[in-house]
């Protein structure tokens, strides 16, 4: 009997390669039926030879490949690990005829997060959060009422910038904000860490994902990254979910939810090819899969984080608080600042100025999936021509 059917958008990315390798430590749980690529074909191509899906597409295809992979491939879930917005309707369509989603594309739920959750509610569809610190809080809440949520707490690592002071991080150049102490992920996602804007992203999904105003989601610095959120109810009592840092757990249980996998990420190998919790012989085994190194005592750090040094936090809680298409305004805005820093336009502490100057240019309306795409649109002009007008000349 084969596995699940798994349509993958956006296969050659960080997530995406990940998936596979889950998909290919389980052959049994999971057919790949459909890839869609960016560029790099050489990659798709490798792919495709491993894992013989039916339909397979590239950025050349445009929208209407993505479409095919998403819509026509005969998935039961779709993985939507593209950046950016160019994805959207591909996922809109398969959310509508009931397809489940397991959404690793930040701004998709920032953006138009409220229209497809709403879109999954009518067609039955399930929205099966990627990210490590949705999925802990969509662990904690399996079995649990909403009404007896009181808050939630998403956990960051601190990124590279942690312990670096203000005046340092202002011209830090990218090599330093691409040294990521503990996640593996790509370029885009690894300089919003450094702004902390990815945390900033998180709370607004987080509000959109399980329905909670922004006053009741709030970060906490946890660097060794083994809790990943916590969810605090009425009674007093705290949930939390722990789990090593590799972005393959978090996969593996979007994927194959409601179900657990069998064994997991780098721990497997660490505990000389054992599933979790075979083959424990001793008591060092056990601190490594609570998240300890060799040799190392366990311990685990929990710090406020510091508006000062990191304002894309504040910016990414006035999206939320403004409503509307702002929360689309700020994404668009970070992609801009983020690419400008990346190509050697703008210093690494304009990226804020660049997002807060956008988000003043472009007013918020309703939410639809045209005000969506016209608030992007506008953000990414307002945005470039804030990156021209501070652009340094390059030597």
């Amino acid at each position: 009997m084969s596995g699940r059917r798994l349509a993958i958008l956006g296969s050659t990315g960080s997530i995406g390669t990940q998936a596979l390798d889950v998909v290919a430590r389980h052959p049994d749980a999971f057919e790949v039926v459909a890839l869609a690529a960016g560029r790099n074909t050489d990659l798709l191509r490798e792919q495709t030879r491993r894992f013989g899906p039916k339909i397979t597409t590239s950025a050349q295809d445009g929208p209407a490949g993505l479409y095919r992979v998403a819509v026509e491939s005969g998935a039961e879930v779709v993985l939507a690990a593209t950046d950016g917005s160019v994805a959207f309707e591909a996922v809109f369509a398969a959310v509508e005829r009931g397809i489940d989603v397991a959404v690793a594309n930040k701004e998709l739920i920032v953006a138009a997060g409220e229209l497809l959750v709403e879109s999954a509610r009518a067609s039955g569809a399930k929205l099966l959060p990627v990210d490590s610190e949705h999925s802990a809080i969509f662990q904690c809440l399996v079995g649990e009422e909403h009404s007896s949520v009181a808050a939630i707490l998403l956990t960051a690592s601190g990124g590279p910038f942690w312990r670096t002071p203000r005046e340092a991080m202002e011209n830090a150049d990218l090599t330093a904000a691409l040294a990521h102490p503990t996640w593996r992920m790509g370029t885009k996602n690894t300089i919003d860490s450094a702004t902390m804007m990815n945390k900033g992203l998180e709370v607004i999904e987080a509000s959109r994902l399980f329905g909670l105003r922004g006053d009741r989601i709030r970060i906490v610095v946890h660097p060794q990254s083994v809790a990943h959120g916590f969810v605090i109810f009425s009674d007093g009592s705290i949930k939390s979910q722990l789990a090593a840092p590799d972005m393959r757990v978090p996969i593996g249980y979007a994927l194959s939810y409601p179900k657990r996998l069998e064994s997991f990420g780098d721990r497997q190998a660490q505990l000389a090819g054992s599933p979790i919790f075979r083959n424990i012989s001793s008591d060092n085994d056990v601190l490594q899969l609570l998240g300890a190194k060799d040799g190392e005592v366990l311990r685990y750090e929990f710090e406020a984080p510091d508006p000062a040094r990191f304002p894309c936090v504040r910016l990414a809680y006035d999206a939320l608080s403004s409503g509307g298409t702002q929360p689309a305004v700020l994404s668009a805005a970070n992609e801009v600042a983020v690419a400008a820093f990346v190509e050697g336009k703008i210093p690494f502490g304009r990226i804020p100025d660049v997002i807060e100057g956008a988000m003043d240019r472009v007013p918020p309306e309703e939410p639809s999936i045209d005000g969506v795409r016209r608030a992007d649109g506008e953000a990414r002009i307002a945005a470039g021509e804030i990156v021209a007008a501070i652009e340094r000349p390059t030597v």
